[in-house]
């Protein structure tokens, strides 16, 4: 090969673009060539495996959903946690009760006319005799109808019985007036219709009204109303309605107030008492119970008429609250226990074991449920009671986060980083906390997050139980509790079944995320 030919092929061997054409690159680049392999932090690393895996971003998007729902949804809510509604509706109150009297009654108008002689003189009225002895002393029997008869001694009613009942309006006129009573019943079943009573004289109709210079001043019924309001008089009017329905066997009727006001009034018989119980319809203000979804409450109300959408939010703050603040108190007592145990090993290691397994040993839900009937006989205030809730789940909890941080110190204190630690003089917490801890973070990261969920579901149990957040403070375990009516459990869907959901997708949010987060710090998952 000639010289010439030699300097082009060298020239030639020298030009990118043969280089290009051939197929061959150079590999060896500057810092500062745009072409060069990027590296990718740890951190980004991770997060780059984390966003791959689409469960735990499902799972993220819906623990930000929850977040977003239950900070921010409270704050925009037009309702407060603890506003009561009211609805105007139509109740029946209890307004009177009707006796119907099918038996004898007694009046006296002498002491001699007691008891044993009220039942003889009626043993003697039911056989027709006239007359019957009694401790040496003749009483004579007078027969005025078959529901009245008078008892005598010399000539004298001491007393009598009866079953009609004189109902006195007029003012002037006592309630039990001997003369004027017996005289009104005898007036109404004999001939004569006019009888003297108190210096006046009074007449009674064919419809059992006592009159008095042709003013009703009483009358005469079998039925008897008594108002169940100290304050209410039951006027004839409405008695003598009532009275046709009875008779009819009605059981509604409708009566008009001398205002105008018209009321619904329902009859209902008590065969234990034997009386008539006569409710009132009267449109009241009433809270508004379990209203249906509406306009104005999208998920209805609950059993305190408080919007139910609202207490969601508020009682999901309320769950992840205490959720992460009890996984904090966890954390935090189990690193500084973990650390220091798995760091000096020996004695320390084996006391502070024996403590946790001593926690381990502790009944955790028989303990929970004594301390939350503990504060219910002490009525401890409801905020201090979830501070108590907080401390109490978080101080039962450290022991497994003790023995992970434990576990992992123990492999990594003999690692050569350590030993340069203690070569160059670092003193121990030092050592344990800024070198031995952070490689541990990982780790605890994916616990902490899966342990959230466990918690919620354990606040939310306590709660259902009664025995964790207590009204009127809302979580997702209080607002469950009311299935425990097994009339709202299978009526009232809407009561329930969202708390429910929003428990179940946070708490499963979390394991995804959870399991997101392990996959992604495994240094052995593929790239």
């Amino acid at each position: 090969m000639s010289d010439e030919k030699k300097k082009t092929s060298v020239n030639d061997s020298d030009n990118p673009e043969v280089k290009a054409a051939a197929g061959e690159t150079n590999d060896q680049y500057s810092l500062n060539d745009d072409r060069r392999v990027k590296v990718l932090s740890p951190g980004a690393l991770v997060a780059k495996r984390f966003f791959r895996n689409r469960l735990a971003v499902t799972g993220l998007s819906v623990l930000i959903f929850m977040f977003i729902f239950s900070f921010l949804g409270g704050l925009v809510s037009p309702y407060g946690q603890k506003e009561i509604f009211y609805r105007n509706d139509v109740v029946d109150k209890e307004y009177a009760s009707v006796v119907v009297n099918e038996e004898f009654r007694y009046m006296a108008n002498d002491p001699s006319f007691s008891g044993l002689v009220q039942a003889k003189s009626y043993l003697a009225f039911t056989k027709g005799e006239e007359s019957f002895v009694y401790n040496g002393v003749t009483y004579t029997v007078e027969k005025d109808a078959d529901d009245l008869f008078a008892v005598l001694t010399n000539g004298s009613v001491i007393g009598f019985g009866y079953k009609d009942i004189v109902n006195i309006e007029a003012d002037d006129i006592p309630e039990n007036d001997f003369d004027f009573i017996y005289g009104a019943l005898k007036a109404m079943v004999g001939e004569e219709k006019e009888f003297t009573a108190l210096d006046r004289t009074f007449t009674v109709n064919g419809e059992g009204e006592v009159l008095e210079d042709g003013k009703q001043v009483a009358y005469i019924s079998r039925f008897i109303v008594k108002s169940v309001f100290q304050d209410v008089t039951i006027s004839k009017r409405f008695k003598e309605e009532l009275e046709e329905a009875l008779e009819t066997n009605d059981k509604d009727f409708f009566f008009t107030e001398d205002d105008g006001v018209e009321y619904e009034y329902t009859i209902t018989y008590d065969a234990y008492r034997k009386s008539y119980s006569v409710r009132q319809g009267k449109e009241s203000q009433v809270i508004d119970k379990y209203s249906p979804p509406s306009k104005d409450h999208w998920l209805g109300t609950d059993g305190n008429g408080m919007d139910m959408l609202t207490r969601l939010m508020y009682g999901g703050r309320v769950s992840l609250i205490i959720g992460f603040i009890v996984v904090f108190i966890e954390s935090f007592i189990g690193v500084i226990f973990g650390g220091i145990s798995g760091y000096f090993g020996g004695w320390v290691d084996n006391l502070i074991m024996r403590v946790v397994d001593i926690f381990y040993c502790i009944p955790s839900t028989p303990l929970l449920i004594i301390l939350g009937a503990m504060m219910d006989a002490y009525n401890v205030d409801p905020k201090i009671r979830m501070l108590y809730l907080m401390l109490i789940l978080g101080f039962l909890g450290w022991p497994g986060v003790a023995r992970l941080v434990r576990g992992q110190i123990l492999s990594l204190r003999e690692q050569e980083f350590m030993t340069a630690t203690e070569a160059g003089g670092i003193r121990v917490s030092r050592r344990i906390f800024r070198h031995l801890i952070p490689n541990v973070i990982p780790q605890l990261i994916v616990t902490m997050t899966m342990g959230l969920g466990g918690t919620i579901i354990t606040e939310a149990t306590l709660s259902f139980l009664g025995l964790g957040v207590r009204f009127p403070f809302a979580s997702w375990g209080n607002i469950i509790n009311d299935v425990n009516n097994t009339f709202v459990l299978t009526t009232y869907l809407f009561i329930w079944i969202p708390a429910g959901v929003c428990l179940l997708a946070t708490v499963l949010a979390f394991n995804l995320v959870g399991d997101g987060l392990r996959d992604a710090f495994d240094p052995k998952m593929k790239r």
